[in-house]
């Protein structure tokens, strides 16, 4: 299915507008994607080699009902399995890839559900990626939090119970500088056990420094594993820059995390390829730091603010069901995520078969914590959403739900000596 992308343009000056065009138009007026920018460091490593060599040669159409039950027999999964069940032949058997996956769970990671919370601390951003809320030509309140509302925030979430944070911003080095996001490192390692970061890739130094200041782990979306799709979305900033990105996990683990987590926006190009290099990318990771923690989350499009024309529509649920059975047939010891994008029900229904870890009390604005954790209206400015979430459910609702579940929720299960 063509994904058709609207961006409310009425702010702009002319100057912008005729840029931002020429940009959607015109792509000798963008910078080369695939080539480097200054400062941005290049590692040596054959990762991104091998993960796109065999996205490219993956021709899903080619496997039969007899090659899904073979690899529904193997007690191992390898790649050519692995390629069987992300393939429309795989559909039918969907309940049988449900019971493996949840013999796989059980058998790697018991009845437990880690639970935790994002929190945005900025929401600028210097990049053009035309289905997100954030990009720099949307019109949007733009916000930063300082170091005193960035504690304010932590200590709402705190209080609710939660102990894992994942902090979130736009991608902006002016806006939101990696001292900057060290700082909130630092004040989220007092109040909580485990501190993610979803920001833009940086360098291995710079990582070095954030997981100093108290970061455990990084998320990094690709959004996309197809060169040729990224290129046509992402027109314009650092984000552009395809295996800058792409090698950002592995010079995170070069810095020091403890762990990363993988992903692509499913909806944005095939998302059979994706799933398949989204999974291949750990894969191969896996092999080189074996002592890492990784995991995979599993995004479908959701709306943005100007834009309600986007919506996960070629990625059904029974689609998303199979790409998240298939992840943990082929990468038992892997964490799997499901964010607030998916329904209550969805995710009620996915953690008892494949998922390990979901987030609560969510929101994707800035500065909003208290008013959405307390039902009070908040006289402070806030900033907008990066897009619109299902699942509104409390940290107490979700814990709750998952333990009528017959599930165990857990809020952290690591201790620092």
């Amino acid at each position: 299915m063509e994904n058709h992308f609207f961006v409310d343009s009425e702010h702009l000056s002319p100057e912008a507008l005729e840029r931002k065009h020429r940009l959607e138009t015109d792509p000798s007026s963008r910078k080369n994607h695939m080539e480097y920018l200054p400062g941005m460091e290049k590692i040596d490593s054959d990762v991104c080699k091998n993960v796109i060599e065999q996205m490219n040669a993956f021709d899903y159409s080619k496997y039969t009902a007899k090659d899904v039950k073979a690899a529904l027999e193997h007690e191992t999964c390898s790649v050519e399995d692995f390629k069987a069940l992300l393939s429309p032949a795989a559909e039918p058997f969907l309940e049988q890839m449900a019971q493996k996956a949840r013999l796989e769970t059980s058998k790697h990671f018991g009845n437990t559900v880690y639970l935790f919370t994002p929190l945005y601390i900025a929401n600028y951003c210097e990049n053009y990626c035309v289905y997100c809320g954030f990009n720099c030509y949307n019109h949007i309140n733009r916000m930063k939090l300082t170091m005193e509302q960035i504690e304010k925030e932590m200590k709402v979430i705190a209080d609710s119970g939660m102990e894992e944070i994942l902090i979130l911003t736009g991608e902006s080095r002016s806006r939101s500088d990696v001292k900057y996001i060290g700082e909130a490192c630092k004040l989220a390692r007092k109040y909580f056990r485990m501190v993610g970061l979803e920001i833009y890739p940086v360098n291995t130094d710079e990582y070095r420094y954030l997981h100093e200041c108290g970061a455990d782990y990084v998320t990094v979306f690709q959004e996309t594993y197809d060169a040729d799709k990224y290129e046509q979305l992402h027109l314009l900033g650092h984000k552009r820059i395809y295996p800058y990105r792409f090698d950002a996990q592995e010079r995170a683990l070069m810095g020091g995390m403890r762990g990363v987590a993988f992903s692509a926006l499913l909806g944005l190009s095939d998302f059979r390829k994706d799933a398949l290099a989204s999974a291949l990318h750990v894969y191969y990771l896996q092999r080189k730091y074996p002592h890492a923690e990784m995991s995979l989350s599993c995004p479908r499009l959701r709306p943005i603010i100007n834009n309600d024309k986007i919506n996960p529509l070629d990625v059904h649920e029974k689609q998303l069901c199979q790409i998240i059975c298939a992840y943990r047939i082929f990468l038992p010891f892997v964490g799997v995520t499901v964010s607030s994008r998916e329904s209550a029900e969805f995710r009620n229904g996915i953690v008892k078969i494949a998922a390990t870890k979901v987030s609560a009390g969510v929101s994707t604005g800035i500065g909003d914590h208290e008013s959405k954790y307390s039902g009070k209206e908040s006289d402070e400015v806030q900033g907008d959403e990066q897009f619109e979430i299902d699942d509104n459910r409390s940290l107490d609702k979700m814990y709750s739900d998952i333990a009528e579940e017959g599930l165990q929720p857990v809020l952290n299960d690591y201790l620092y000596v």
